[in-house]
């Protein structure tokens, strides 16, 4: 089997232009050598193997034919989403089912979940696999997002979060070694073992948090984000100082709804103002912005909904940089499946929910990106409420036009015809700019950077928050169709002209730890958690 593997990959790279010319070369190798099936997979590993011993060229387009679920990283960076272990949670909200040695709000049978419990929980273990699992599907993920899910991270013991991120840095760090060392599927499970455990104390976590970090700042996978959920009403200057000395550069809060009548009947613990005041903090550390939105909460409408998420938008007090959609969906283990079972709520029909997420993409501004429109539950969970998963799908087929991020952003498109443009809005009492690179015809979106003033940030009256550069990942010292031709330092020098225009005399940049580097080759130096540069 080995040899036809080696003969078809030889072939394939020669003839396949696309995926149906792959398949049919498979078939045509099953046929000969009588064997059931040849996994893109088992082509992908021959295909390495020749590479090493140079047996053949490297071939980028063959490459592609390989990959699976290509979207995963066609945003420029890998998501690696990894679950805290199951602790209590200082809510009680109605629609959170609740099951033992599971995270409050999450199922036991939803991918992310399996996973965790496949890996005990261990970050480590969670990150590896994850990794492996990323090149078993032909994508080269060097450049990590690392999303911590399991409920309220600020209400986790401290020891905890110190190790649990600790353990995701070693993780990314080690990688390439863990696969010189080891091979296999199981590796994760069977041989792993990280060297940091639960019995050190604070101070040596913190110790040995700061070696991983700088020993990723040139590593191969570099972790270039890091992203913590919470809940707004945890969120205090105290906590937010933490989350940068973890590495976090963006924080997704539990929003749900911007009506305290709302909150209150779904026992959501807290209201408007705290919604506010977070956003307001976040903003003046730096932090991207996610906000968790669940249309259909007992208490709502569809015109309510359509309200808040106009609200959101106009109002300078709320306009986060991100939004996941979580439409409410009864599930066994709530306080709502009860309520269900009652007769004391009805979920909306198919046609009224997307009827509302169709309204609300429609006015969706083009500086927000729309992550998701639906939580990853099995249907077979869901007692009432929505329960297609292709949304997006749907919304295209009825040829809804949405001008957020995420519809716009270049994925596979050749960077050509570009000009930069930037957009200003008021939020959490400050000024933002929206510095985009877009295609002449502002249909694609090739990169943004995201510059905040505010002479009352805690930081430095201008801050960059983010900066993206879209297209197809690009490992680092490769030209790519988009990444690695210049975009970034070209956002980087707009946002550094228009904070001198307001009179900054430095201007800060919140970076995540594997891209220090690139910011220190654009004269910036690390001073605590940020990077600064003097203007």
């Amino acid at each position: 089997m080995i040899e036809a593997i080696k003969k078809l990959v030889i072939k394939a790279i020669k003839q396949a232009k696309n995926r149906d010319d792959l398949e049919n070369i498979k078939r045509e190798f099953c046929k000969t050598y009588k064997l059931s099936a040849i996994t893109n997979s088992q082509i992908l590993k021959t295909y390495k193997d020749l590479l090493n011993r140079h047996e053949i060229k490297k071939s980028q387009s063959f490459e592609k034919l390989l990959r699976k679920r290509t979207v995963r990283t066609l945003s420029g960076i890998a998501p690696v989403a990894v679950l805290t272990k199951s602790y209590p949670c200082p809510g009680n909200c109605a629609y959170c089912p609740h099951q033992e040695d599971v995270p409050v709000s999450y199922l036991s049978n939803e991918p992310a979940v399996m996973r965790a419990i496949r890996c005990g929980y261990h970050p480590f273990k969670q990150v590896v696999w994850r990794l492996k699992a990323l090149e078993n599907n032909g994508h080269e993920p060097t450049k990590i997002e690392i999303i911590v899910i399991g409920g309220t991270w600020s209400y986790l013991p401290k020891k905890y979060k110190y190790w649990f991120i600790l353990n995701c840095f070693r993780a990314a760090n080690d990688f390439n070694k863990i696969k010189r060392e080891y091979k296999g599927e199981d590796l994760v499970l069977n041989k792993l073992k990280s060297p940091y455990n639960k019995q050190l104390s604070q101070k040596k976590l913190e110790e040995y948090l700061k070696i991983e970090q700088r020993r990723n700042e040139k590593a191969k996978y570099k972790i270039i984000g890091l992203t913590l959920e919470t809940r707004p009403d945890y969120i205090n200057e105290a906590e937010l100082e933490e989350m940068r000395d973890l590495g976090c550069t963006r924080i997704e809060v539990g929003v749900q709804a911007i009506d305290d009548k709302i909150l209150d009947l779904n026992k959501r613990g807290h209201g408007v103002k705290e919604i506010t005041q977070a956003t307001l903090l976040m903003r003046r550390f730096g932090f991207k912005i996610t906000y968790h939105l669940m249309p259909a909460l007992p208490g709502s409408t569809p015109t309510k909904d359509f309200k808040m998420f106009k609200q959101i938008f106009s109002d300078s007090r709320f306009q986060p940089d991100q939004i996941k959609l979580y439409p409410t969906v009864v599930v066994k283990g709530s306080l709502l499946y009860k309520w269900f079972k009652e007769g004391k709520y009805k979920a909306y029909s198919d046609k009224q929910l997307q009827d509302l997420i169709i309204k609300c993409k429609e006015i969706v501004p083009p500086y927000v990106r729309i992550i998701r429109l639906i939580r990853d539950i099995p249907g077979e969970s869901i007692e009432a409420g929505n329960k297609i998963t292709n949304l997006r799908q749907i919304m295209k087929d009825r040829g809804v036009v949405c001008h957020c991020i995420r519809c716009r952003e270049a994925k596979e498109a050749i960077l050509k015809n570009w000009q930069i443009n930037v957009e200003e809005y008021q939020a959490a009492e400050g000024k933002e700019f929206f510095i985009s690179v877009d295609s002449d015809d502002n249909k694609t979106l090739y990169g943004f950077c995201r510059l905040r003033f505010d002479k009352k940030n805690k930081i430095a009256p201008a801050i960059i928050r983010e900066l993206h550069v879209y297209g197809e990942l690009t490992s680092v010292g490769v030209d790519g169709k988009v990444q690695h031709l210049g975009l970034g330092k070209e956002l980087i020098k707009k946002a550094e002209k228009i904070a001198r225009e307001y009179k900054a005399e430095k201007i800060a940049v919140i970076s995540g730890v594997g891209v220090r580097d690139y910011y220190r080759k654009n004269g910036y130096q690390l001073k605590g958690t940020y990077m600064f540069k003097k203007l």
